[in-house]
């Protein structure tokens, strides 16, 4: 699809997809828990970009409170990783982005041992004739998501797995509230229809703002 390659002219056939499905998926790796190895029969390219910038945060942050600082906000293209309290004893507070055309009310969450991250389709995009390519694919048909997510943002311990919980809920799309309800995720999920916007905040996340 071009991302992070280029860009296309044109849609793949469903042959080229059909083909790119067999030739990939997590199901074809071998992981070893005992060990902690993962191994790859060959034939596959292990791309991580779904998990990379939450992890950088992390990394980042480890290494601030490796060196003593008692507290910070750790900024990794957009995925947030708040640590401590800023002088005046308050938290790191963050305003999460609008899907640009969204007149949502501003939602402000405290990052204090707690980061976010944000999936959304309004940042790294294709526009061919018609038609918007997300960035965030769906596994099962190998194509760019049309499910009427606009963005997810995710609260979690770690900003590696909010990250992550971000693109699985965006690609989930009507299931993503029962997902998330189902296994306690905070996450505020935004809704396109045409020119309409909505949001949804899951059980987590609303009994964080009350």
């Amino acid at each position: 699809w071009g991302f992070g390659a280029g860009t296309i002219a044109s849609l793949p056939t469903r042959e080229a997809l059909d083909g790119a499905l067999i030739r990939s998926g997590w199901q074809s790796l071998a992981f070893d828990p005992a060990t902690a190895r993962l191994r790859q029969p060959g034939g596959l390219t292990l791309d991580l970009s779904g998990i990379a910038k939450g992890f950088g945060a992390d990394r980042a942050g480890q290494a601030l409170r490796q060196m003593g600082a008692a507290a910070f906000l750790v900024d990794v293209g957009g995925e947030l990783l708040g640590h401590g309290l800023k002088p005046g004893m308050q938290p790191w507070w963050v305003e999460l982005e609008n899907p640009p055309g969204a007149s949502l009310a501003p939602l402000r969450v405290a990052l204090h041992g707690l980061a976010i991250a944000t999936s959304g389709d309004y940042r790294r995009y294709h526009d061919l004739p018609g038609k918007r390519l997300s960035h965030s694919l769906n596994p099962a048909t190998a194509a760019p998501v049309e499910n009427g997510v606009a963005s997810v943002s995710v609260l979690a311990r770690t900003a590696m797995r909010a990250d992550a919980l971000a693109t699985t809920l965006t690609v989930l799309g009507d299931k993503a509230r029962a997902f998330a309800d189902q296994h306690g995720i905070a996450a505020r999920i935004v809704w396109r229809d045409g020119t309409a916007f909505t949001e949804e905040l899951t059980a987590t996340l609303s009994a964080m703002t009350e």
